[in-house]
């Protein structure tokens, strides 16, 4: 990890899928937020749900802390009335101390765009992080056949962006899980073995971020 920044002051508010990558950051000293608030994941899929769930934790974190770190990405958020109204105008009308991690989604707050072209080896991946698997009945919950079949012929085949060796545990103590899920998507499911540091790096900027 690079040279940790103390988050004394600062608490933060993410999606659930991060869960378990800040809880390490935690255990490993590089992040020593005031508290750490999740919000349930998948809420990209009910716009409405994300609406009111992630304010309200904006709210609850600004009572313990004067500056709040919020860990989702610019595409997390769109209105469906008003498309021009994202994740930042969400945050933005809350009016407190609060600023989001640089980064378009959690796929991108694990990996940059450039890293992940270079993985790929010029094929079409589906990126996730362990989060997505570990909840995929919850934010597919709403997915028939149909659109399985819209969404993810696209792909060559998907790929979890793994820095904690998430889906290797759950391939031996549960195979059923992993094959369930790329019988869905019609996708052969691997890992790519990551380290933190992007992550930390990202979440790092932010302490300055805050405190202008």
């Amino acid at each position: 990890m690079s040279e940790t920044s103390s988050f004394a002051g600062c608490s933060i508010v993410s999606c659930a899928t991060l869960r378990n990558e800040l809880e390490q950051l935690v255990r490993s000293g590089c992040l020593d937020a005031d508290k750490i608030l999740y919000v349930p994941p998948g809420l990209h899929e009910w716009p409405d749900k994300f609406e009111q769930q992630v304010p309200r934790r904006l709210r609850a974190a600004n009572e313990i802390s004067n500056r709040v770190i919020v860990v989702y990405g610019s595409r997390c958020f769109v209105d469906t009335v008003n498309p021009q109204r994202t994740t930042d105008a969400l945050i933005g009308e809350q009016g407190m101390n609060a600023t989001r991690i640089d980064a378009a989604n959690c796929v991108d707050m694990l990996a940059s765009k450039e890293e992940r072209e270079q993985m790929s080896g010029g094929q079409n991946v589906l990126w996730l992080t362990p989060g997505w698997i570990r909840h995929w009945d919850f934010i597919f919950k709403d997915w028939d056949i149909g659109k399985y079949n819209e969404m993810f012929p696209r792909y060559d085949k998907a790929v979890v962006l793994d820095a904690l060796g998430y889906l290797d545990e759950v391939a031996t103590e549960s195979p059923e899980r992993v094959l369930e899920i790329s019988d869905r998507t019609h996708l052969p499911i691997e890992s790519c073995a990551i380290s933190l540091e992007r992550l930390s790096r990202l979440l790092a900027a932010q302490v300055a971020a805050v405190a202008r």
